[in-house]
């Protein structure tokens, strides 16, 4: 049986742990919200820039002299996987969550034959990745130095991708991060960055494809100029959904283990109190004991 020495030292511990979880789950809750209209905020141009292109893409007869960016290299051997995830931890299963979707999907590519590299965006994807797939790592872009989701850094990696993607080092790329709802649900999402995804325009609802507009310049050059801004924006909405589903993740974590930490402190007071009323009743045994015998 443990000492009440013992015990009362395990009650301080938890007790400390307990006002760190508490003052986490108090700063990643005034953080949540400033990320979430962030995120969406981001969401109307990131949709809107897509279906503007999904409808150029729709003017244009794809060939030869089309921006590698939406043709692509007319080759799927070689996929990209960009996995992003968060700087930090302490968030239940944010980040393995988007490890897991991003293990799930290179284990379907390479079931089909393809060859698999990984792009890591975020400290906590690296080490996942590099115990399963330690040859397959492209690249690694550190955002340590980022306290919050920047579009530089959005534009950093998607330069770094095309550049990447001419230099031919991989033919399809595919974005991995977490899509925020809500505080308590963020959703690992998969999808296809370069070449860029194109809708049908019979699907699009934004009434982009049914107006009659006309595109000065023409069609490709104007698809020149969008498509590498939209590997950016899309990399930019990715890290946003990340960071208010981080923020998200780590309020319900540090809420649940600071409600855990205050069982384990209840039962460790009732411990203590059962073992120093036993130690009293056997020391008052022993005086009675002691003065009968007298």
């Amino acid at each position: 049986m443990p000492s009440l020495k013992s015990l009362k030292v395990r009650i301080t511990s938890v007790k400390s742990t307990q006002k760190i979880t508490r003052a986490l789950k108090t700063v990643a809750a005034a953080k949540l919200r400033r990320a979430t209209e962030q995120a969406v905020a981001a969401r109307p141009y990131a949709e809107r820039l897509e279906a503007v292109i999904s409808s150029l893409a729709s003017r244009v007869t794809i060939g030869p002299n089309s921006p590698r960016l939406l043709a692509g290299t007319g080759k799927d051997q070689v996929q990209l996987l960009v996995v992003a995830t968060s700087e930090r931890g302490l968030a239940g299963g944010f980040n393995s969550n988007i490890a897991r979707a991003a293990r799930q999907k290179a284990d379907e590519l390479i079931a089909q034959g393809k060859t698999v590299k990984f792009y890591i965006v975020g400290r906590k994807g690296r080490a996942v990745i590099r115990r399963l797939y330690p040859t397959s790592i492209l690249a690694d872009h550190d955002m340590s130095h980022a306290r919050n989701a920047a579009f530089a850094d959005a534009l950093d990696i998607g330069r770094d991708l095309i550049a990447r993607f001419e230099a031919g080092e991989y033919d399809v790329a595919t974005l991995v991060y977490s899509k925020f709802q809500s505080a308590l649900v963020q959703v690992p999402t998969v999808a296809q960055l370069v070449p860029a995804a194109v809708r049908e325009a019979a699907n699009d609802q934004s009434g982009t494809a049914a107006a009659a507009v006309e595109y000065e310049p023409d069609e490709e050059s104007i698809l020149a100029e969008l498509l590498p801004r939209n590997v950016a924006i899309q990399i930019y909405r990715a890290l946003l959904e990340n960071q208010a589903g981080f923020y998200g993740a780590q309020m319900n974590a540090m809420d649940n283990a600071t409600r855990n930490a205050g069982d384990t402190i209840n039962r460790l007071t009732i411990q203590y109190n059962r073992t120093r009323q036993a130690a009293i009743t056997t020391e008052l045994v022993e005086i009675i004991s002691g003065a009968e015998a007298l």
